[in-house]
């Protein structure tokens, strides 16, 4: 193996015990968890540093409690704690819980049920998406009047901001967004509703039917929407809801209703 590469599994060992021993024993001193590896407060503070910049560790002054303990007649003791992303690094039984609760869903109401809950558990993301692909679509007309919109970026920056680490881009007949992660992927494999429910509001979003093409949750790479074409920029159409239960209808029986494109350009 290459030194450099040794050294760096080192490093990130050293700094996964350093993050379950804030974990095991609450929020500690450089000097208290330099004791507790065998090695000197200054070593400790090189990894102490590094996951303070990746977001998993934050430094406070004052005790575990949130009291303020002195070193003597110094300044407070600054302890190191865990945040939000530090504590997501560990395993979790979410996707077990989620799980458990949508097997029990699905038993107790059937397939409606489920697709109930999953229609549920993306409305707030369909509030939140829709204001911010409006907010950037306004933005766009105001700034690149001479420009088309695309909705379909602004959906991909909106999804982005989720968590959804999402991109869209042109092709021949139309567009693609592509999400590159998941959050929901492990339940999403057993309950397929989910990505139908997802995929329903990525319609609505960008105003025009889509089709999944393919999803992480089925062991794809990506998550990949294909938005057919020619993308109509600026759209705000909205389509109907599909009946739950019911199955999307062929493209072709989709035709005729598909929105329609006022600034297309009248024949003369």
């Amino acid at each position: 193996m290459h030194p450099r590469a040794s050294a760096s599994a080192d490093d990130g060992r050293t700094r996964d015990r350093v993050s379950a021993l804030l974990l095991e024993h609450g929020p500690q001193t450089a000097t208290e968890l330099a004791t507790r590896l065998g090695v000197s407060p200054a070593a400790v503070r090189r990894h102490l540093d590094a996951l303070v910049g990746a977001g998993r560790l934050e430094e406070r002054a004052g005790g575990a409690g949130g009291s303020t303990t002195h070193r003597g007649r110094g300044r407070p003791a600054r302890r190191f704690h865990l945040t939000d992303a530090g504590r997501s690094s560990f395993p979790h039984a979410y996707d077990d819980l989620a799980l458990t609760a949508l097997r029990y869903v699905a038993a107790s109401g059937g397939p409606d049920a489920v697709c109930a809950v999953a229609e549920q558990q993306l409305a707030g993301l369909e509030v939140r998406a829709s204001s911010a692909v409006e907010s950037a679509v306004r933005q766009a007309a105001q700034d690149h009047p001479e420009a088309p919109v695309d909705r379909a970026q602004a959906l991909a920056a909106a999804l982005t901001a989720e968590g959804y680490a999402a991109t869209a881009s042109a092709i021949s007949g139309g567009g693609q967004l592509c999400q590159h992660h998941c959050p929901v992927a492990h339940v999403a494999a057993e309950f397929p509703q989910l990505c139908e429910a997802e995929t329903a509001v990525i319609g609505r979003l960008v105003g025009t039917h889509v089709q999944r093409l393919a999803t992480i949750a089925h062991g794809d790479g990506i998550c990949t929407t294909h938005i057919p074409g020619p993308l109509r920029t600026g759209n705000r159409s909205t389509p109907e809801r599909p009946v739950r239960g019911e199955r999307a209808a062929p493209a072709s029986a989709r035709t005729s209703t598909s929105p329609t494109n006022h600034r297309e350009r009248t024949p003369a």
